[in-house]
């Protein structure tokens, strides 16, 4: 018992009902983000018109897509479990069975919190865009983040189901159906981000040569400020990342600076011929 992990604050009896909560508390999150999206189609065919219409309209029913797939996969899962539970627990009660496998039962609740968030978050960024208040760059994200929690809930069910169930392939056909829709919210956001941004001319006939000039080097220095940013947002994203994992429990801690690291593997195309052996 003492070996066992502690990642969650709450008694092992007390599992199942957490399972239950969380994919309930999963199943409003999802059903509130349908009901907002659609007051948000409603409010955008009353305060826009033209190309925004119809940008607005495309990327908020790719959102409702979306989320009628999520939908869909939360039933799924919740019937997988209630499967696994059964299949599993003999004699025991569900709140024995959620206790014996608390690693599991965790991951579950884990990759539950996930697809309810990542929902959340989806409708709140898809608000900011139809309101000019937002960056499109937000809904992409979302879309990958959810697609990578719904991974992580197909994942954390596929463990301890059989492989012959029915209630697995339909979850598997539910994830692949959410890829699908998360890609098509990046797709109708990319070409929407094409239609509404205004593009510079880059008409430069009336300017003299030291304007010219002026001009490049204003430019020069944009790109390298810029350059700069983009290397400390990527240096950034990396500790991010490395914070999650550890976080996660994916990997231990960076090794120390003294132990030796692998060589990079040789480039394809540049290996040099091998010498010819010379006579004695």
């Amino acid at each position: 018992q003492e070996l066992r992990p502690k990642s969650l604050d709450i008694k092992q009896e007390e599992l199942g009902d957490m399972v239950e909560k969380e994919m309930a508390s999963t199943s409003e999150a999802i059903e509130d983000a349908v009901r907002r999206i659609e007051e948000m189609m409603s409010q955008a065919r009353n305060e826009s018109s033209g190309v925004k219409l119809e940008v607005n309209e495309r990327i908020l029913n790719s959102c409702t897509d979306l989320m009628k797939a999520i939908r869909l996969l939360v039933t799924t899962s919740t019937n997988l479990q209630k499967e696994i539970v059964e299949s599993g627990r003999g004699a025991a009660t569900t709140q024995e069975f959620y206790a014996k496998n608390s690693r599991w039962t965790e991951g579950l609740i884990s990759a539950s919190k996930a697809v309810g968030w990542g929902a959340t978050q989806l409708v709140e960024s898809a608000d900011r865009v139809v309101l000019h208040m937002g960056k499109y760059e937000e809904l992409i994200v979302c879309s990958h983040e959810i697609a990578a929690s719904t991974a992580q809930l197909v994942a954390a069910s596929k463990v301890k189901a059989e492989k012959s169930s029915r209630n697995l392939a339909r979850l598997q056909e539910c994830s692949r159906s959410v890829n699908e829709k998360a890609a098509n919210v990046v797709a109708s956001t990319k070409s929407g981000q094409e239609q509404i941004e205004e593009k510079d001319t880059m008409d430069f006939s009336g300017m003299s040569l030291i304007k010219l000039k002026k001009e490049e080097m204003e430019t020069q220095v944009k790109v390298l400020e810029l350059e700069k940013r983009l290397e400390g947002e990527r240096v950034r994203l990396g500790e991010l990342r490395k914070q999650h994992y550890v976080l996660a429990g994916g990997c231990d801690a960076e090794p120390d600076e003294g132990e030796p690291r692998p060589a990079p593997a040789p480039r394809r195309g540049i290996l040099k011929k091998p010498p010819i052996a010379q006579k004695p």
